[in-house]
C-alpha cells in the first residue's frame, strides 16, 4: 500500500518562495512518475509540474505554463521524495497543491497541502 505524505505547505508573501515536499512511501516499485497540480476555490485542478524516470538517473520534467521558469521539480530517490521549489510566489499561485504518483498499478492523490500568497 503506497502512501503519499506532502508538507511544506504555508502562508506568504507575494515574492517568498516555498518548497512542497511529497514522501512516497510503502510498496513504490513501478511507479515512474510523479507531479504537483493545484486548485483553488472554484477552479479546476491544474497541472503544475511532473518529474518521470526510466531508471534512477534518467529522468523528464514538465511544467505548466503559469509556473515555468518559478517552480522546479525534483527527485531524491534515495528518500522517494519528490520536491517542488517554488520562487516568485504571486497571489494567483494560491491554491491546494496535491501531490500525485503514477505506477503500473494505479494514480494516487495524496492529502493536498495549503499554499497562500498575499499580496
Amino acid at each position: 500500500q503506497v502512501q503519499l505524505v506532502e508538507s511544506g505547505g504555508g502562508l506568504v508573501q507575494a515574492g517568498d518562495s516555498l518548497r512542497l515536499s511529497c514522501a512516497a512511501t510503502g510498496r513504490t516499485t513501478n511507479t515512474y512518475a510523479m507531479g504537483w497540480f493545484r486548485q483553488a476555490p472554484g477552479t479546476e485542478r491544474e497541472f503544475v509540474a511532473a518529474i518521470a524516470w526510466s531508471g534512477p538517473h534518467t529522468y523528464y520534467t514538465d511544467y505548466g505554463n503559469s509556473v515555468k521558469g518559478r517552480f522546479t521539480i525534483s527527485r531524491d530517490n534515495t528518500k522517494n521524495t519528490v520536491y517542488l521549489q517554488m520562487n516568485s510566489l504571486k497571489p494567483e499561485d494560491t491554491a491546494v497543491y496535491y501531490c500525485n504518483l503514477v505506477s503500473n498499478l494505479q494514480n494516487l492523490w495524496g492529502q493536498g497541502t495549503q499554499v497562500t500568497v498575499s499580496s
